[in-house]
């Protein structure tokens, strides 16, 4: 680092000089104007040696191109799926272009633009002659790739790079580079890809900027247009779809990337196929939407669908736990954070278009870098001037759907818990079929776990870094998931095309008091002729450590069912209060529906009015106290039976059975208790503080439950079931004691 500012001080001279001759000619230049502009450019080389974290940020790409560049171009012929050798060559390459690029323009140095261009001209060289790619797998195969998506990514990176040496480069040299190469891509991904191009969905969002992108820099309406709006004519058909089953185009859909904005974001900001994926759409919409600003001004694309794109950057910072790993709701690999590369660039461009809110800057801050262009030099300096102030995560819900009325995301915090609590749309393909369902998380551990997506992404040894088949017989299943299953079948019976047609609906939600996070949402559409209503609560009470969720899941049918209600505790199982059997040989739970991958390691009978299991993770105690009938049966099972190739992780899984009833009511609390220290050895709290959990009332007005702990203190949680307003007047009779309030739900203490 001490290098690279003795470095730059040299150059303040050279640069300095430059400015001067280029101040007179600055307003002739087009280029750059993509995401880093020439008034950036002059601010940049103004506060070079002045910012750290933008030095800091420079430095490190300057140190992977210099290594680059001493390497020699690779162009080679594709032939790999993700994570193999020409995939990732070419993946490196428009990084890298897209950084060389940035630094021909701030350090002025020619030896740069020499790269981005040699480098095109290779590709260009190459590009006419490449049919598409070997691979079968993709419905839209690539030429680079094996699939259009990154193509598209290809492109979106090297527009960037063609811009900043646009006028680098001779008149002849700019044409023979479009006609061969950047024309051809923008019609192949688009004209030559119209399953591929005209759809809503992460991957043509990726396919509509790529198109923008090169459309802006080479002044190409005809191109914009297309990225705009999508083809006007195309040839898909009902029976196209994508590699995950999705429909690739409804009737009368819009298409194109504003219709990209309006379908799957939320009026909060919420994408609807989770935060694993609007994460990786994140860069395209704010990296397209900031060159737009800058070139097409006329669109206000900022000021756009009241400036969701802006709003769906804090949106997401908050789909996060407390370490920054995105909720894996739907496909989504866990891990991904927001110190990823897309989240980056997102966060600097949502600070500086969209009022430089000063809580984005904490999370830059921890993040240790920022992009290299106007955005972030705004964030670097904003941090430099010590404007950064906590950014705040706290219980909030996140509508989902287009105008905000197809469910959503309930996420309750207190202390450290989180409660992720999905009611929301399908999601899209990448959707799974898990109606209310939650997870759990402590201090950013998960306690309660959603699985997330079968894929090992860009790992060549698992399916060439592609989704598993167990993606779809197992991630994507009802029983993968903390919900009901009914009939031992996934909701909408695992089909895309009903689960894509109806969204849960919200009863109510509450995060106004510090005792209690309240979220409560139906759904009738999952089973014909079955309704599910689950409300789910984070309660904190003073006496104890912890706040504990108490689940409350009522199923009522208009005829016999067998429900399953799985719960995946992660941690090792310490006791149970009932006795089960185990199995000398394992054998699969089910044939399908996921269940044919789950092993039954136990099983369990009742004995009590109340089960509990009680195990320990990262040193904290946990115990389920469930509400139990007679006849459950009570269920351990393992993931990973019929998984040869070890796709899935064999995580532990509990199941509460109950079987041949119409309605049915679950009531559990999870409740974290204690500590383990292994360097002193001692367990301290490691037994429950719950004495009982009942069923006081369940009809069709209200669900009351009754909590005894262990020092006789009694909680009291009424659930209106019907009339669920902030308005609703309510009085009910219960064991002699009448309870009055307003609203939907009522919690005593004595």
């Amino acid at each position: 680092m001490i290098q690279f500012r003795k470095y730059l001080q040299a150059r303040f001279f050279v640069l300095g000089m430059a400015l001067i001759l280029q101040i007179s000619t600055a307003y002739s230049q087009e280029h750059p104007q993509l995401n880093l502009t020439k008034e950036g450019v002059a601010k940049i080389r103004a506060e070079l040696g002045k910012v750290p974290l933008f030095d800091s940020s420079l430095a490190d790409i300057k140190e992977e191109v210099d290594a680059e560049i001493a390497s020699g171009i690779h162009v080679p012929i594709p032939k790999d799926f993700s994570g193999g050798f020409t995939h990732e060559r070419h993946k490196k390459n428009f990084l890298i272009l897209q950084k060389a690029g940035v630094l021909f323009q701030i350090l002025n140095e020619d030896k740069y633009a020499v790269y981005v261009k040699d480098m095109f001209m290779a590709y260009a060289k190459l590009y006419p002659t490449l049919p598409v790619h070997p691979q079968e797998r993709s419905y839209a195969r690539g030429k680079l790739f094996w699939q259009c998506l990154n193509d598209s990514n290809w492109l979106v990176y090297a527009s960037q790079a063609y811009d900043c040496i646009y006028d680098f480069l001779s008149k002849k040299e700019r044409k023979y580079l479009e006609m061969e190469l950047f024309v051809p891509f923008a019609n192949f991904i688009s004209e030559g890809n119209p399953q591929f191009f005209n759809r809503v969905h992460n991957h043509s969002t990726w396919g509509n900027v790529a198109v923008g992108m090169i459309g802006l820099v080479m002044d190409n309406d005809e191109l914009l247009q297309k990225a705009l709006y999508g083809l006007k004519t195309d040839n898909l058909t009902a029976e196209m779809r994508d590699n995950d089953g999705g429909f690739i185009k409804k009737e009368g859909q819009k298409v194109g990337f504003f219709a990209n904005v309006d379908e799957p974001f939320s009026p909060d900001g919420y994408y609807t196929e989770g935060p694993y994926y609007q994460r990786y759409a994140m860069y395209p919409f704010l990296i397209f939407a900031q060159a737009l600003h800058n070139v097409k001004p006329e669109y206000k694309i900022f000021e756009y669908k009241d400036s969701v794109l802006l709003k769906s950057v804090s949106t997401l910072l908050n789909l996060s736990d407390s370490d920054g790993d995105f909720f894996p709701i739907n496909d989504g690999q866990k891990g991904m954070s927001y110190y990823s590369r897309e989240l980056v660039t997102a966060l600097d461009i949502a600070y500086l278009f969209g009022g430089q809110n000063p809580e984005l800057l904490s999370i830059a801050e921890q993040q240790g870098k920022v992009t290299v262009d106007d955005a972030g030099l705004a964030v670097a300096l904003g941090i430099r001037n010590n404007e950064a102030i906590p950014f705040t995560k706290t219980s909030l819900e996140l509508r989902d759907g287009p105008e905000g009325d197809q469910g959503g995301i309930g996420i309750l915090r207190n202390e450290g818990m989180e409660l992720v609590f999905k009611y929301a749309a399908q999601g899209l393909s990448h959707g799974h079929y898990d109606k209310l369902s939650y997870s759990i998380y402590n201090n950013g551990n998960e306690i309660m776990q959603d699985y997330g997506l079968a894929r090992f992404v860009n790992i060549e040894q698992k399916g060439g870094g592609n989704y598993l088949k167990e993606n779809t017989t197992w991630a994507k299943q009802t029983v993968a998931h903390n919900t009901i299953v009914q009939d031992e079948t996934s909701h909408f019976n695992g089909k895309y095309e009903i689960g894509s047609q109806h969204a849960s609906v919200k009863s109510f939600f509450d995060a106004e008091s510090s005792e209690i996070k309240i979220a409560s949402a139906k759904e009738s559409n999952a089973y014909k002729g079955t309704e599910l209503h689950r409300t789910m609560a984070l309660i904190k009470d003073e006496n104890y450590s912890f706040p504990f969720v108490l689940d409350v899941m009522r199923v009522t049918s208009d005829s016999l069912h067998q429900y399953d209600l799985p719960f995946y505790y992660l941690g090792q199982l310490m006791k149970t209060n009932f006795s089960y059997d185990s199995p000398k040989s394992l054998e699969a739970l089910g044939t399908k529906f996921g269940y044919q991958h789950l092993y039954l390691e136990g099983k369990g009978v009742v004995n009590q009015d109340n089960i509990s299991l009680n195990w320990l993770s990262n040193d904290i105690f946990y115990t389920m106290t469930a509400v139990s009938d007679k006849d459950d049966e009570l269920l351990f099972t393992r993931i990973g039976a019929n998984d040869p190739e070890f796709n899935l992780r064999r995580d532990p899984g509990f199941i509460i059975r109950r079987k041949n009833v119409k309605d049915a009511i679950f009531v559990s609390i999870i409740e974290p208790h204690g500590t383990y220290s292994p360097v002193s050895e001692f367990a301290v709290n490691a037994y429950s503080n719950i004495k009982s959990v009942k069923v006081l009332q369940n009809d069709e007005k209200y669900t009351a439950i009754e909590i005894v702990f262990t020092n006789d203190m009694v909680k009291t949680l009424i659930i209106a079931n019907s009339e669920s307003s902030k308005e609703a007047k309510h009085m009910v009779t219960i064991n002699a004691k009448t309870f009055q309030w307003n609203g939907p739900y009522y919690l005593s203490n004595k």
